[in-house]
């Protein structure tokens, strides 16, 4: 099961944490894979770390997911070097903390630039690959902070705002590119151990009363245990799952 041999796979924010985590593990189920992220050096580190690791090939590209015109480009390099596009994880995201009342428009403008717009015109340009082969697999990575069925996150109305997107953005684009054989669905991590979540600044015994509160499993996500849900939404198996958002949070919302 969940075999991705001959599949090329195009992965944002993969320099670390979850996109690292999401690179290597479609390249052991036998994708290729490519690595993306806006430090061109770390995707190199990453690229040769699958290289190593992995019996699969790999490549990396410079890429600001919120630049058309480099996502354009990097796809357009992608095809031209293996002629095709299959799966697609929208990784790449920021956060940076800041209460609403002093939240400054640039730093609301930068994340909904990269968590959501980013997210769209990478989708927009695969799927006019995958249009081509008529089968297609875009994971778009959300939050449980994320509104409706998510959870409030102060200190982050900018980064919920564009996380919110994402799912409302995956459920309208499996509607619209199920015809095509294309399904795409959403991810929506709880508290994972990336630098993301570092930024909070949150203090260990701060962290310890959160988790005992709030988290049934008691402990903070790691980014390979959320790799295993990219694997399966990437392969045939996951062939009659579109418009989903599965959330991968140790129990947090069901608390």
């Amino acid at each position: 099961m969940f075999d991705l041999t001959g599949k090329v796979a195009v992965v944002t924010g993969a320099r670390r944490g979850m996109g690292r985590s999401h690179a290597f593990a479609l390249a052991k189920q036998g994708a290729t894979v490519v690595i993306t992220d806006i430090d061109l050096d770390e995707c190199r580190a990453v690229q040769q770390e699958v290289n190593e690791s992995c019996d699969s090939e790999s490549a990396c590209f410079r890429l600001d997911v919120s630049q058309k015109h480099e996502v354009d480009e990097v796809f357009d390099a992608v095809v031209a070097q293996y002629g095709r596009i299959d799966i697609l994880v929208n990784n790449a995201g920021v956060y940076t903390p800041a209460p609403a009342s002093e939240l400054f428009e640039e730093e609301w403008d930068r994340t909904l630039d990269i968590n959501l717009k980013g997210q769209f015109l990478c989708a927009q340009r695969a799927a006019k690959e995958m249009m081509v082969n008529r089968w297609g697999r875009i994971i778009n990575i959300a939050s449980v902070a994320s509104g409706q069925v998510g959870i409030g996150l102060a200190g982050g109305a900018h980064y919920a705002a564009s996380k919110g997107g994402v799912i409302a953005l995956t459920e309208s684009l499996a509607v619209e590119w199920a015809p095509y054989g294309i399904n795409v669905n959403a991810i929506a991590p709880g508290a994972i151990d990336t630098d993301m979540s570092r930024a909070r600044r949150m203090s260990k015994e701060k962290m310890d009363a959160f988790l005992k509160a709030s988290v049934p499993l008691g402990r903070i996500g790691q980014p390979e245990e959320v790799s295993p849900m990219v694997v399966f939404l990437a392969s045939e198996e996951a062939s009659y799952v579109t418009g989903a958002t599965f959330h991968v949070d140790g129990g947090w919302l069901a608390n």
